[in-house]
């Protein structure tokens, strides 16, 4: 083997070992947010910031720009594989030597903590409580993303770490051209003369898990490697073997449950999907959020919310639950696709999702920014989905304390949301192209066909590509917003009877 072939390989090694302790630190996070004890939260953020330390120093080693200039040289970057790998590793280490070690542990502490303040102060509707800890973590994030950006725009900066070549002008025109088409269909469905009958009664939680279950077995999701469990803000973590997804339970709305682990489902199967031949190397974990998110929302919706997996799921209500007020497929199908100006974006019909990710993205570039204090967030959160959703927000947890991310400092991703929505948009054409049955057997109960067809032509493929080009190879054509808006224009005037 030669000199450069050498360095490949021992930076592949090194690679290995960082890679198995960011699972380690991913599962250490799991841990917080399903089942360790609440008196742990002080010296879990300790634990974090200390293997968040060690992390960071092998991100960052030296040898790795070594180990890079000679492995570019070898003929090993002939191999798309090894040359992905190292497109990877290159923008990881160039991205991470900009980022002070203590900067980098001082955010792994606090955003530890700050979980598990928000996970209390939304129990209690007290945003006063949460706003401090929230001030500390955007500001550390600022400051790490003027080390990124060098002077560029920090919202972009933060943006290219959940998707890589994205911008706020690019999302923001994603945006733009989506809006009045989607706010023209929430005006004509909401003013409909036929609106769909709701769902009525209460769900154990019991007897909700057990479905949630059968749930995932449906869409083909793997047990012996993986595990469900409850958490306040359903997730899922890990890759490789481990791949694990949570779900919560409220009585009076088991869709609620029933859809979050769906979408959860579609994460994980993404990563149990992964070429095993990637494991802990930087191919062996969705390429983007945009494409994870594009997997977990075509599971959720253009499957999940379909009439023909909907039929099968009427069928296993009546089964398990006592009355439920709707009397055939076709009205349960109309209650599981109901438009309602809500306020929990996880809980958003398809028609209000995206207003709610437009509406977060607005916000938290904001908060980067500076252009909105801290202080400002709940009354500006408030007056902004009035203006949007014409309702006005009833309590915090309804409003700015409902979703977990930016106690995680996750800045930058909620657009992603839409962005994975666009891209499945695209993929349920492809997928229905190729498959033309898929209907026959979503009405069995099993999405196995489509896993199969979405694991052979995008979660196979981890990181080799980058994120609109597998997209791009998977469906034959480039991505856009047009596929997902025609699409919910379909669905949702046929279902209005418009």
């Amino acid at each position: 083997m030669s000199a450069n072939n050498m360095a490949y390989a021992d930076l592949m090694a090194f690679q290995r070992e960082t890679e198995a302790l960011g699972q380690v630190a991913g599962r250490l996070g799991w841990d917080q947010e399903t089942m360790m004890p609440r008196g742990a939260a002080e010296q879990r953020s300790e634990e974090m910031s200390a293997l968040e330390g060690v992390l960071h120093a092998r991100r960052t080693d030296p040898r790795i720009a070594e180990w890079l200039a000679q492995a570019e040289a070898a003929d090993a970057v002939a191999d798309p594989v090894a040359a992905a790998n190292l497109r990877h590793i290159r923008r990881s280490y160039a991205r991470q030597v900009k980022v002070p070690g203590p900067l980098a542990q001082a955010l792994a502490r606090v955003t530890s903590r700050a979980q598990g303040i928000w996970a209390e102060a939304r129990s209690r509707d007290d945003v006063a409580a949460f706003l401090p800890i929230l001030a500390e973590v955007i500001q550390l994030r600022r400051e790490e993303a003027a080390c990124l950006a060098q002077g560029g725009d920090l919202y972009d900066a933060l943006i290219d770490d959940y998707e890589p070549g994205a911008t706020a002008a690019s999302l923001g025109a994603m945006f733009d051209a989506m809006r009045p088409r989607l706010v023209a269909l929430r005006s004509a469905v909401l003013g409909a003369a036929y609106q769909p009958a709701k769902l009525e009664g209460s769900f154990g939680q019991d007897a909700q898990m057990r479905m949630a279950r059968d749930l995932a077995t449906a869409f083909g999701y793997d047990w012996e490697r993986g595990r469900l469990d409850l958490a306040v803000h359903p997730f899922s973590s890990g890759s490789g073997d481990d791949a694990r997804i949570t779900t919560r339970v409220v009585e009076s709305d088991p869709f609620n449950c029933f859809y979050s682990t769906i979408h959860e489902v579609g994460h994980a199967c993404y990563e149990l999907g992964i070429d095993p031949d990637y494991r802990l190397t930087p191919l062996g974990a969705g390429v983007s959020m945009g494409v994870h998110e594009s997997q977990s929302r075509i599971y959720e919706n253009q499957l999940g919310r379909g009439r023909a997996f909907t039929g099968w799921m009427f069928g296993q209500m009546q089964t398990r639950f006592d009355g439920f007020g709707l009397t055939d497929a076709d009205a349960f199908y109309g209650a599981v696709n109901r438009v309602q100006s809500g306020f929990i974006r996880t809980e958003a019909d398809e028609v209000h999702y995206n207003l709610h990710v437009m509406m977060r993205f607005d916000l938290e570039r904001a908060l980067i920014r500076g252009d909105l204090a801290v202080g400002d967030l709940e009354a500006t959160w408030n007056d902004r989905f009035a203006a949007d959703f014409g309702v006005a927000v009833p309590r915090a947890s309804q409003g700015m304390l409902q979703d977990v991310h930016w106690s995680c400092g996750l800045f930058g991703y909620f657009p992603t949301y839409t962005l994975g929505n666009v891209y499945a948009g695209c993929l349920n054409v492809a997928l229905r192209q190729a498959v033309p049955d898929i209907d026959d057997h979503l009405a069995r109960g099993d999405a196995r066909a489509a896993t199969a067809w979405l694991r052979e032509n995008v979660q196979r493929h981890g990181g080799l590509y980058e994120p609109r080009e597998v997209v791009r190879l998977a469906c034959g054509f480039e991505p856009s917003e047009g596929p997902l808006l025609d699409y919910l224009e379909a669905k949702f005037k046929a279902l209005y009877r418009l």
